[in-house]
């Protein structure tokens, strides 16, 4: 069962949310797992899906097929998978792939830690691709992992935008209805599958404008473009406990809240426990800004990596920390400071390795503006030229912070940034 594109092709708007919007999730995954038969006390509909991923990419022009090449470094199978993942109610998810690429495959579920995942060797044709997941799916063999579904969902290895709502419909519409000879005659080949050696029900069900499908080069950098205004959507400015710091640290909270108003901007204090700090990591958000007041070492941005490095939270996506150093320009000259702020370099190259993106912001911050006076500048018309000063520096660096983040470039990693 598989669900047919809209009339466009192509997104009208960023797609569907991430797997971190979990209000929503938890709430729509409780209505589809009801809507789906498995509410406490009812038999469970048995759901798989089969993803065809045997194709060369002979349109997308370049060697490598399309399903394999990376957005973000990664490969765009992934993110398919990873959106089927997030349906907890999808018992298991079977890719058909060619012999060629089978190594490959088990490279990728391995590296990204995708689970229900199991392979097939893909067909001449897309067809044979499908029937050989679907022959896997039926078959009742020893040591087999997979169980005979009662609905089976076909989608495209390079349509990673689905959403949960959308499975439900196809899963709703094959639980209730048969199949059509208008939903022959218009829908795919996988309809006609279904019904001749599955003795499924079948049904076209429209599709959402994001269940696009990545065909031409063009694609990959639409689909990377999404990805990146997804998890640039919350950033959290992290401060140690030092009254300064949480000072000048909350003022940029409130620049960045100000310049970049449909971004969620939090704060945390980079205490030893942490425990907070490791909540907003675990919540995923993929985006951090450690505040470094009248130093040019990187102490706290070290403690803020190694917490990251620990985490998994660096495996589906690249991770972007800007280290902000506050320092007075008039009375300690950059030139003093570069060699300890030139070890960025090190640190950057060292967490790339990790999918950390690591980048250094310095930002001009007259000494003699006391924490009271911070306090004030925050509600307070901006009077003296040292306070217009630090206003424009903190509005410039909050552009070049959202810019770092929202384009994830990593030729910048490693470098020191002037605001």
């Amino acid at each position: 069962m598989e669900a047919a594109p809209p009339g466009s092709s192509r997104p009208t708007e960023p797609g569907p949310c991430l797997s971190g919007q979990r209000g929503a999730d938890h709430a729509v995954s409780a209505s589809l797992q009801s809507a789906a038969g498995t509410e406490p006390g009812r038999h469970p509909l048995a759901v798989a899906a089969v993803l065809p991923a045997g194709g060369c990419g002979e349109r997308m022009g370049v060697p490598t097929p399309k399903q394999f090449c990376p957005i973000l470094e990664r490969p765009l199978i992934s993110y398919t998978l990873q959106a089927l993942e997030r349906v907890c109610w999808i018992k298991d998810i079977v890719v058909a792939v060619t012999g060629e690429n089978m190594e490959v495959m088990k490279s990728i579920i391995q590296k990204y830690q995708h689970k229900r995942i199991s392979l097939v060797e893909a067909g001449v044709t897309r067809h044979r691709s499908i029937f050989n997941g679907l022959k896997a799916l039926a078959e009742d063999q020893i040591n087999s992992k997979l169980s005979k579904p009662e609905v089976v969902i076909i989608h495209d290895a390079v349509r990673p935008f689905v959403k949960e709502d959308v499975l439900l419909k196809v899963v709703t519409a094959a639980k209730e209805h048969g199949c059509s000879d208008y939903d022959l005659e218009f829908g795919t080949e996988c309809l006609q599958l279904a019904l001749k050696y599955c003795c499924t029900k079948v049904k076209l069900v429209e599709g959402s404008p994001d269940l696009w499908k990545v065909t031409y080069k063009r694609d990959l950098y639409a689909a990377e473009s999404i990805i990146k205004e997804r998890i640039s959507q919350e950033i959290c400015v992290v401060m140690d406990t030092k009254e300064d710091n949480k000072h000048i640290g909350h003022l940029l909270e409130e620049v960045l809240k100000s310049e970049l108003n449909h971004v969620k901007v939090t704060s945390e204090a980079l205490c030893h426990a942490g425990r907070h700090l490791q909540q907003i990591i675990l919540d995923q958000c993929y985006n951090f800004v450690c505040v470094n007041v009248m130093t040019s070492d990187f102490q706290e941005t070290q403690k803020l990596l190694s917490m990251l490095e620990e985490s998994n939270l660096c495996i589906l996506y690249p991770v972007v920390v800007v280290s902000v150093h506050f320092l007075d320009f008039k009375l300690v000259p950059p030139s003093q400071k570069m060699e300890n702020l030139m070890k960025i370099r090190e640190f950057a190259k060292e967490v790339k390795e990790r999918n950390i993106l690591l980048y250094g912001l310095l930002i001009s911050y007259p000494q003699c503006l006391l924490p009271c006076t911070l306090e004030k500048l925050v509600i307070s018309p901006w009077t003296s030229n040292d306070d217009q000063k630090l206003q424009e520096s903190l509005r410039q660096g909050a552009i070049i912070i959202a810019s770092l983040i929202k384009e994830r470039n990593s030729g910048l990693i490693g470098q020191l940034l002037i605001a």
